[in-house]
């Protein structure tokens, strides 16, 4: 699949801030419901700065697995709170790139607008494929929420200086809940029913499961 070239890949935190701010107005909040097929994305760090980025598509009515990619890189880009994609996007992209199949929805371990910085993960990869793209973290990152029923379903926003940037979903009754945000492409309510919808079992949806177990074991 393409993914469109918008910027080098930064040296500084000055320079990636600045790649964040030129495309934070890009990002759209609406776009479509329903999909065909669904791509999981993470990344696992092993050695010190190697990373192995998984990219895997589900088949969105059976999950059932259609295609997976992986690629092994350096992540060269310093660790920085807010800036923390950009050592994860270039093996991201790669693998990407490496795909056949093509997925109408990219669903990343990880955040979209619920980011200090309003650009996330879910949306920079969304921005850069022109696809819908949600985040689904596994641990509250920006702004207040309350905790959610205990009940399946359940869920609370998440605010952040007086805006809505997601919601904490529970996903099984009982467990904690997972973090929910639109990152491109996508509605809060519609990637909150997608989490859902891709978490019949487990807590975190299938995509992001079946993408960490590849980037762990490759």
């Amino acid at each position: 699949m393409l993914v469109n070239q918008l910027h080098p890949w930064p040296a500084t935190a000055e320079e990636a801030q600045a790649i964040q701010d030129r495309l934070r107005p890009h990002v759209e909040l609406t776009g479509p419901t329903t999909f065909t097929a669904v791509a999981g994305l993470d990344v696992h760090y092993y050695g010190d700065d190697r990373v192995r980025a998984a990219v895997v598509v589900l088949d969105a009515a059976t999950l059932t697995v259609l295609e997976q990619v992986t690629v092994e890189d350096e992540a060269r880009f310093p660790y920085v709170p807010g800036l923390f994609a950009f050592r994860e996007l270039p093996a991201l992209v790669r693998a990407l790139e490496r795909l056949t199949t093509m997925p109408g929805l990219l669903v990343c371990d990880g955040y979209g607008v619920a980011h200090p910085r309003g650009f996330g993960l879910a949306c920079h990869l969304g921005v850069l494929t022109g696809l819908p793209a949600m985040g689904v973290g596994k641990t509250p990152f920006v702004g207040d929420h309350a905790a959610p029923g205990r009940e399946r379903g359940a869920w609370t926003p998440i605010t952040l200086d007086g805006s809505t940037v997601g919601r904490a979903v529970r996903t099984r009754e009982g467990v904690k809940p997972v973090y929910v945000s639109p990152g491109h492409r996508i509605s809060l309510e519609t990637a909150t029913e997608q989490a859902l919808r891709l978490s019949p079992r487990y807590r975190l949806p299938e995509p992001i499961r079946h993408a960490d177990h590849l980037a762990r074991h490759g």
